[in-house]
């Protein structure tokens, strides 16, 4: 397949960047600043990696206002780099090798009679869509996709395979599922008798998704015992990550991989939780906190800022006890030489009083 070129002048138009540079130079690809050749767009989103900007033979970089320009370099100059450079990259990377081949209802998939299936609905091998279900216009459900009975999908809405949404639950517009997520297992509850035997809790609720939100592969969101799991607006949920029923988040929150939050818990606006951030039951985390990884939330946290450590503290305060603890070694010594001194003065003070 011959590869798409564009002009600095196109791309600028493209991703409404201000353009410095040659408007007629073509560029076919994408690459990291370090590997990067005069076809290639990259781009630089951390100061950090600013002095690659000498050295990078990229045919235009993305930066943004306030980073310095190399002379005899083009560039594409923006509030957002990252952003801009994301969708260079999709204009030269998408193509129609990247979309599944079959359109329209798969002959294998296993459609419900009384399932009600807006325009343009994609369905593919061997999907199954169970009675009574709504799916949106223009959703795509991959194949080996399992969609239960009561189901509602909005619009837009994109199901990876394998992924699976039980009975009754609900997904707003533009919810993207990744592979293997599962939406509306049950929740992980038990009566335990006198003898010690379990007796398992039906969970008869639901789960319901708003708009915008992703939920990442091989993630678990529970259903609720008997009202409803909740996942607000533009959260976006990473890989691996556990979501016991009845659970709350809040909008645009962020939980990266294999966290784990506890039945009941709710999260305000903007939360972040760290890779394997654990979160305890029954407690309330407020708008605008961020756990870092591994920390582990115990009580209710009513203060937005960041925190760290299990249990966690304020990220300052955990920061500084890890130095503490880096140098633990030398504190028993010191400790070990302050104890020999005293002993010897101890000694002393014995012999003189003898």
């Amino acid at each position: 397949m011959e590869p798409k070129k564009y002009t600095l002048s196109e791309l600028a138009t493209i991703t409404h960047a201000n353009l410095i540079g040659d408007s007629d130079h073509l560029i076919t690809n994408v690459e990291a600043l370090d590997s990067a050749t005069s076809e290639d767009a990259s781009f630089l989103a951390n100061p950090k990696y600013r002095s690659a900007l000498k050295t990078t033979k990229a045919g235009v970089i993305c930066i943004d206002r306030q980073t310095p320009i190399e002379p005899g370099k083009n560039f594409l100059v923006s509030d957002d780099p990252s952003l801009t450079f994301q969708i260079i990259v999709k204009i030269l990377l998408l193509t129609d090798e990247n979309k599944s081949g079959f359109t329209g209802i798969h002959p294998t998939a296993c459609v419900h009679p009384s399932a009600t299936l807006g325009q343009h609905v994609q369905i593919g091998p061997f999907a199954v869509i169970d009675q009574h279900t709504v799916i949106g216009d223009h959703t795509v459900i991959a194949s080996f996709v399992y969609v239960g009975p009561g189901v509602h999908l909005g619009t837009y809405c994109h199901l990876h395979p394998h992924a699976v949404v039980r009975e009754r639950c609900q997904l707003g517009h533009r919810v993207i599922l990744q592979p293997g997520a599962v939406i509306g297992s049950c929740g992980f509850g038990y009566s335990t008798d006198a003898k010690g035997r379990h007796t398992k809790l039906e969970q008869l609720g639901t789960v319901i998704i708003e708009d915008d939100v992703e939920i990442g592969a091989n993630t678990t969101i529970d259903r609720a015992r008997f009202k409803a799991t909740t996942i607000r607006r533009g959260t976006k949920i990473d890989n691996l990550v556990q979501i016991g029923h009845n659970v709350t988040l809040g909008q645009d929150n962020i939980i990266v991989s294999q966290s784990g939050i506890a039945g009941s818990a709710k999260t305000g606006k903007n939360v972040v939780l760290g890779g394997q951030a654990g979160v305890v039951g029954h407690l309330e985390i407020a708008d605008g906190v961020m756990i870092a990884t591994r920390g582990g939330v115990s009580k209710s946290i009513d203060k937005p800022g960041k925190y760290g450590g299990g249990p966690v503290m304020s990220l300052s305060d955990y920061n500084r006890q890890q130095v503490h603890l880096r140098k633990i070694a030398d504190y028993v010594k010191q400790i070990e030489q302050l104890e020999e001194r005293l002993s010897k003065l101890e000694q002393q003070r014995q012999l003189q009083n003898s």
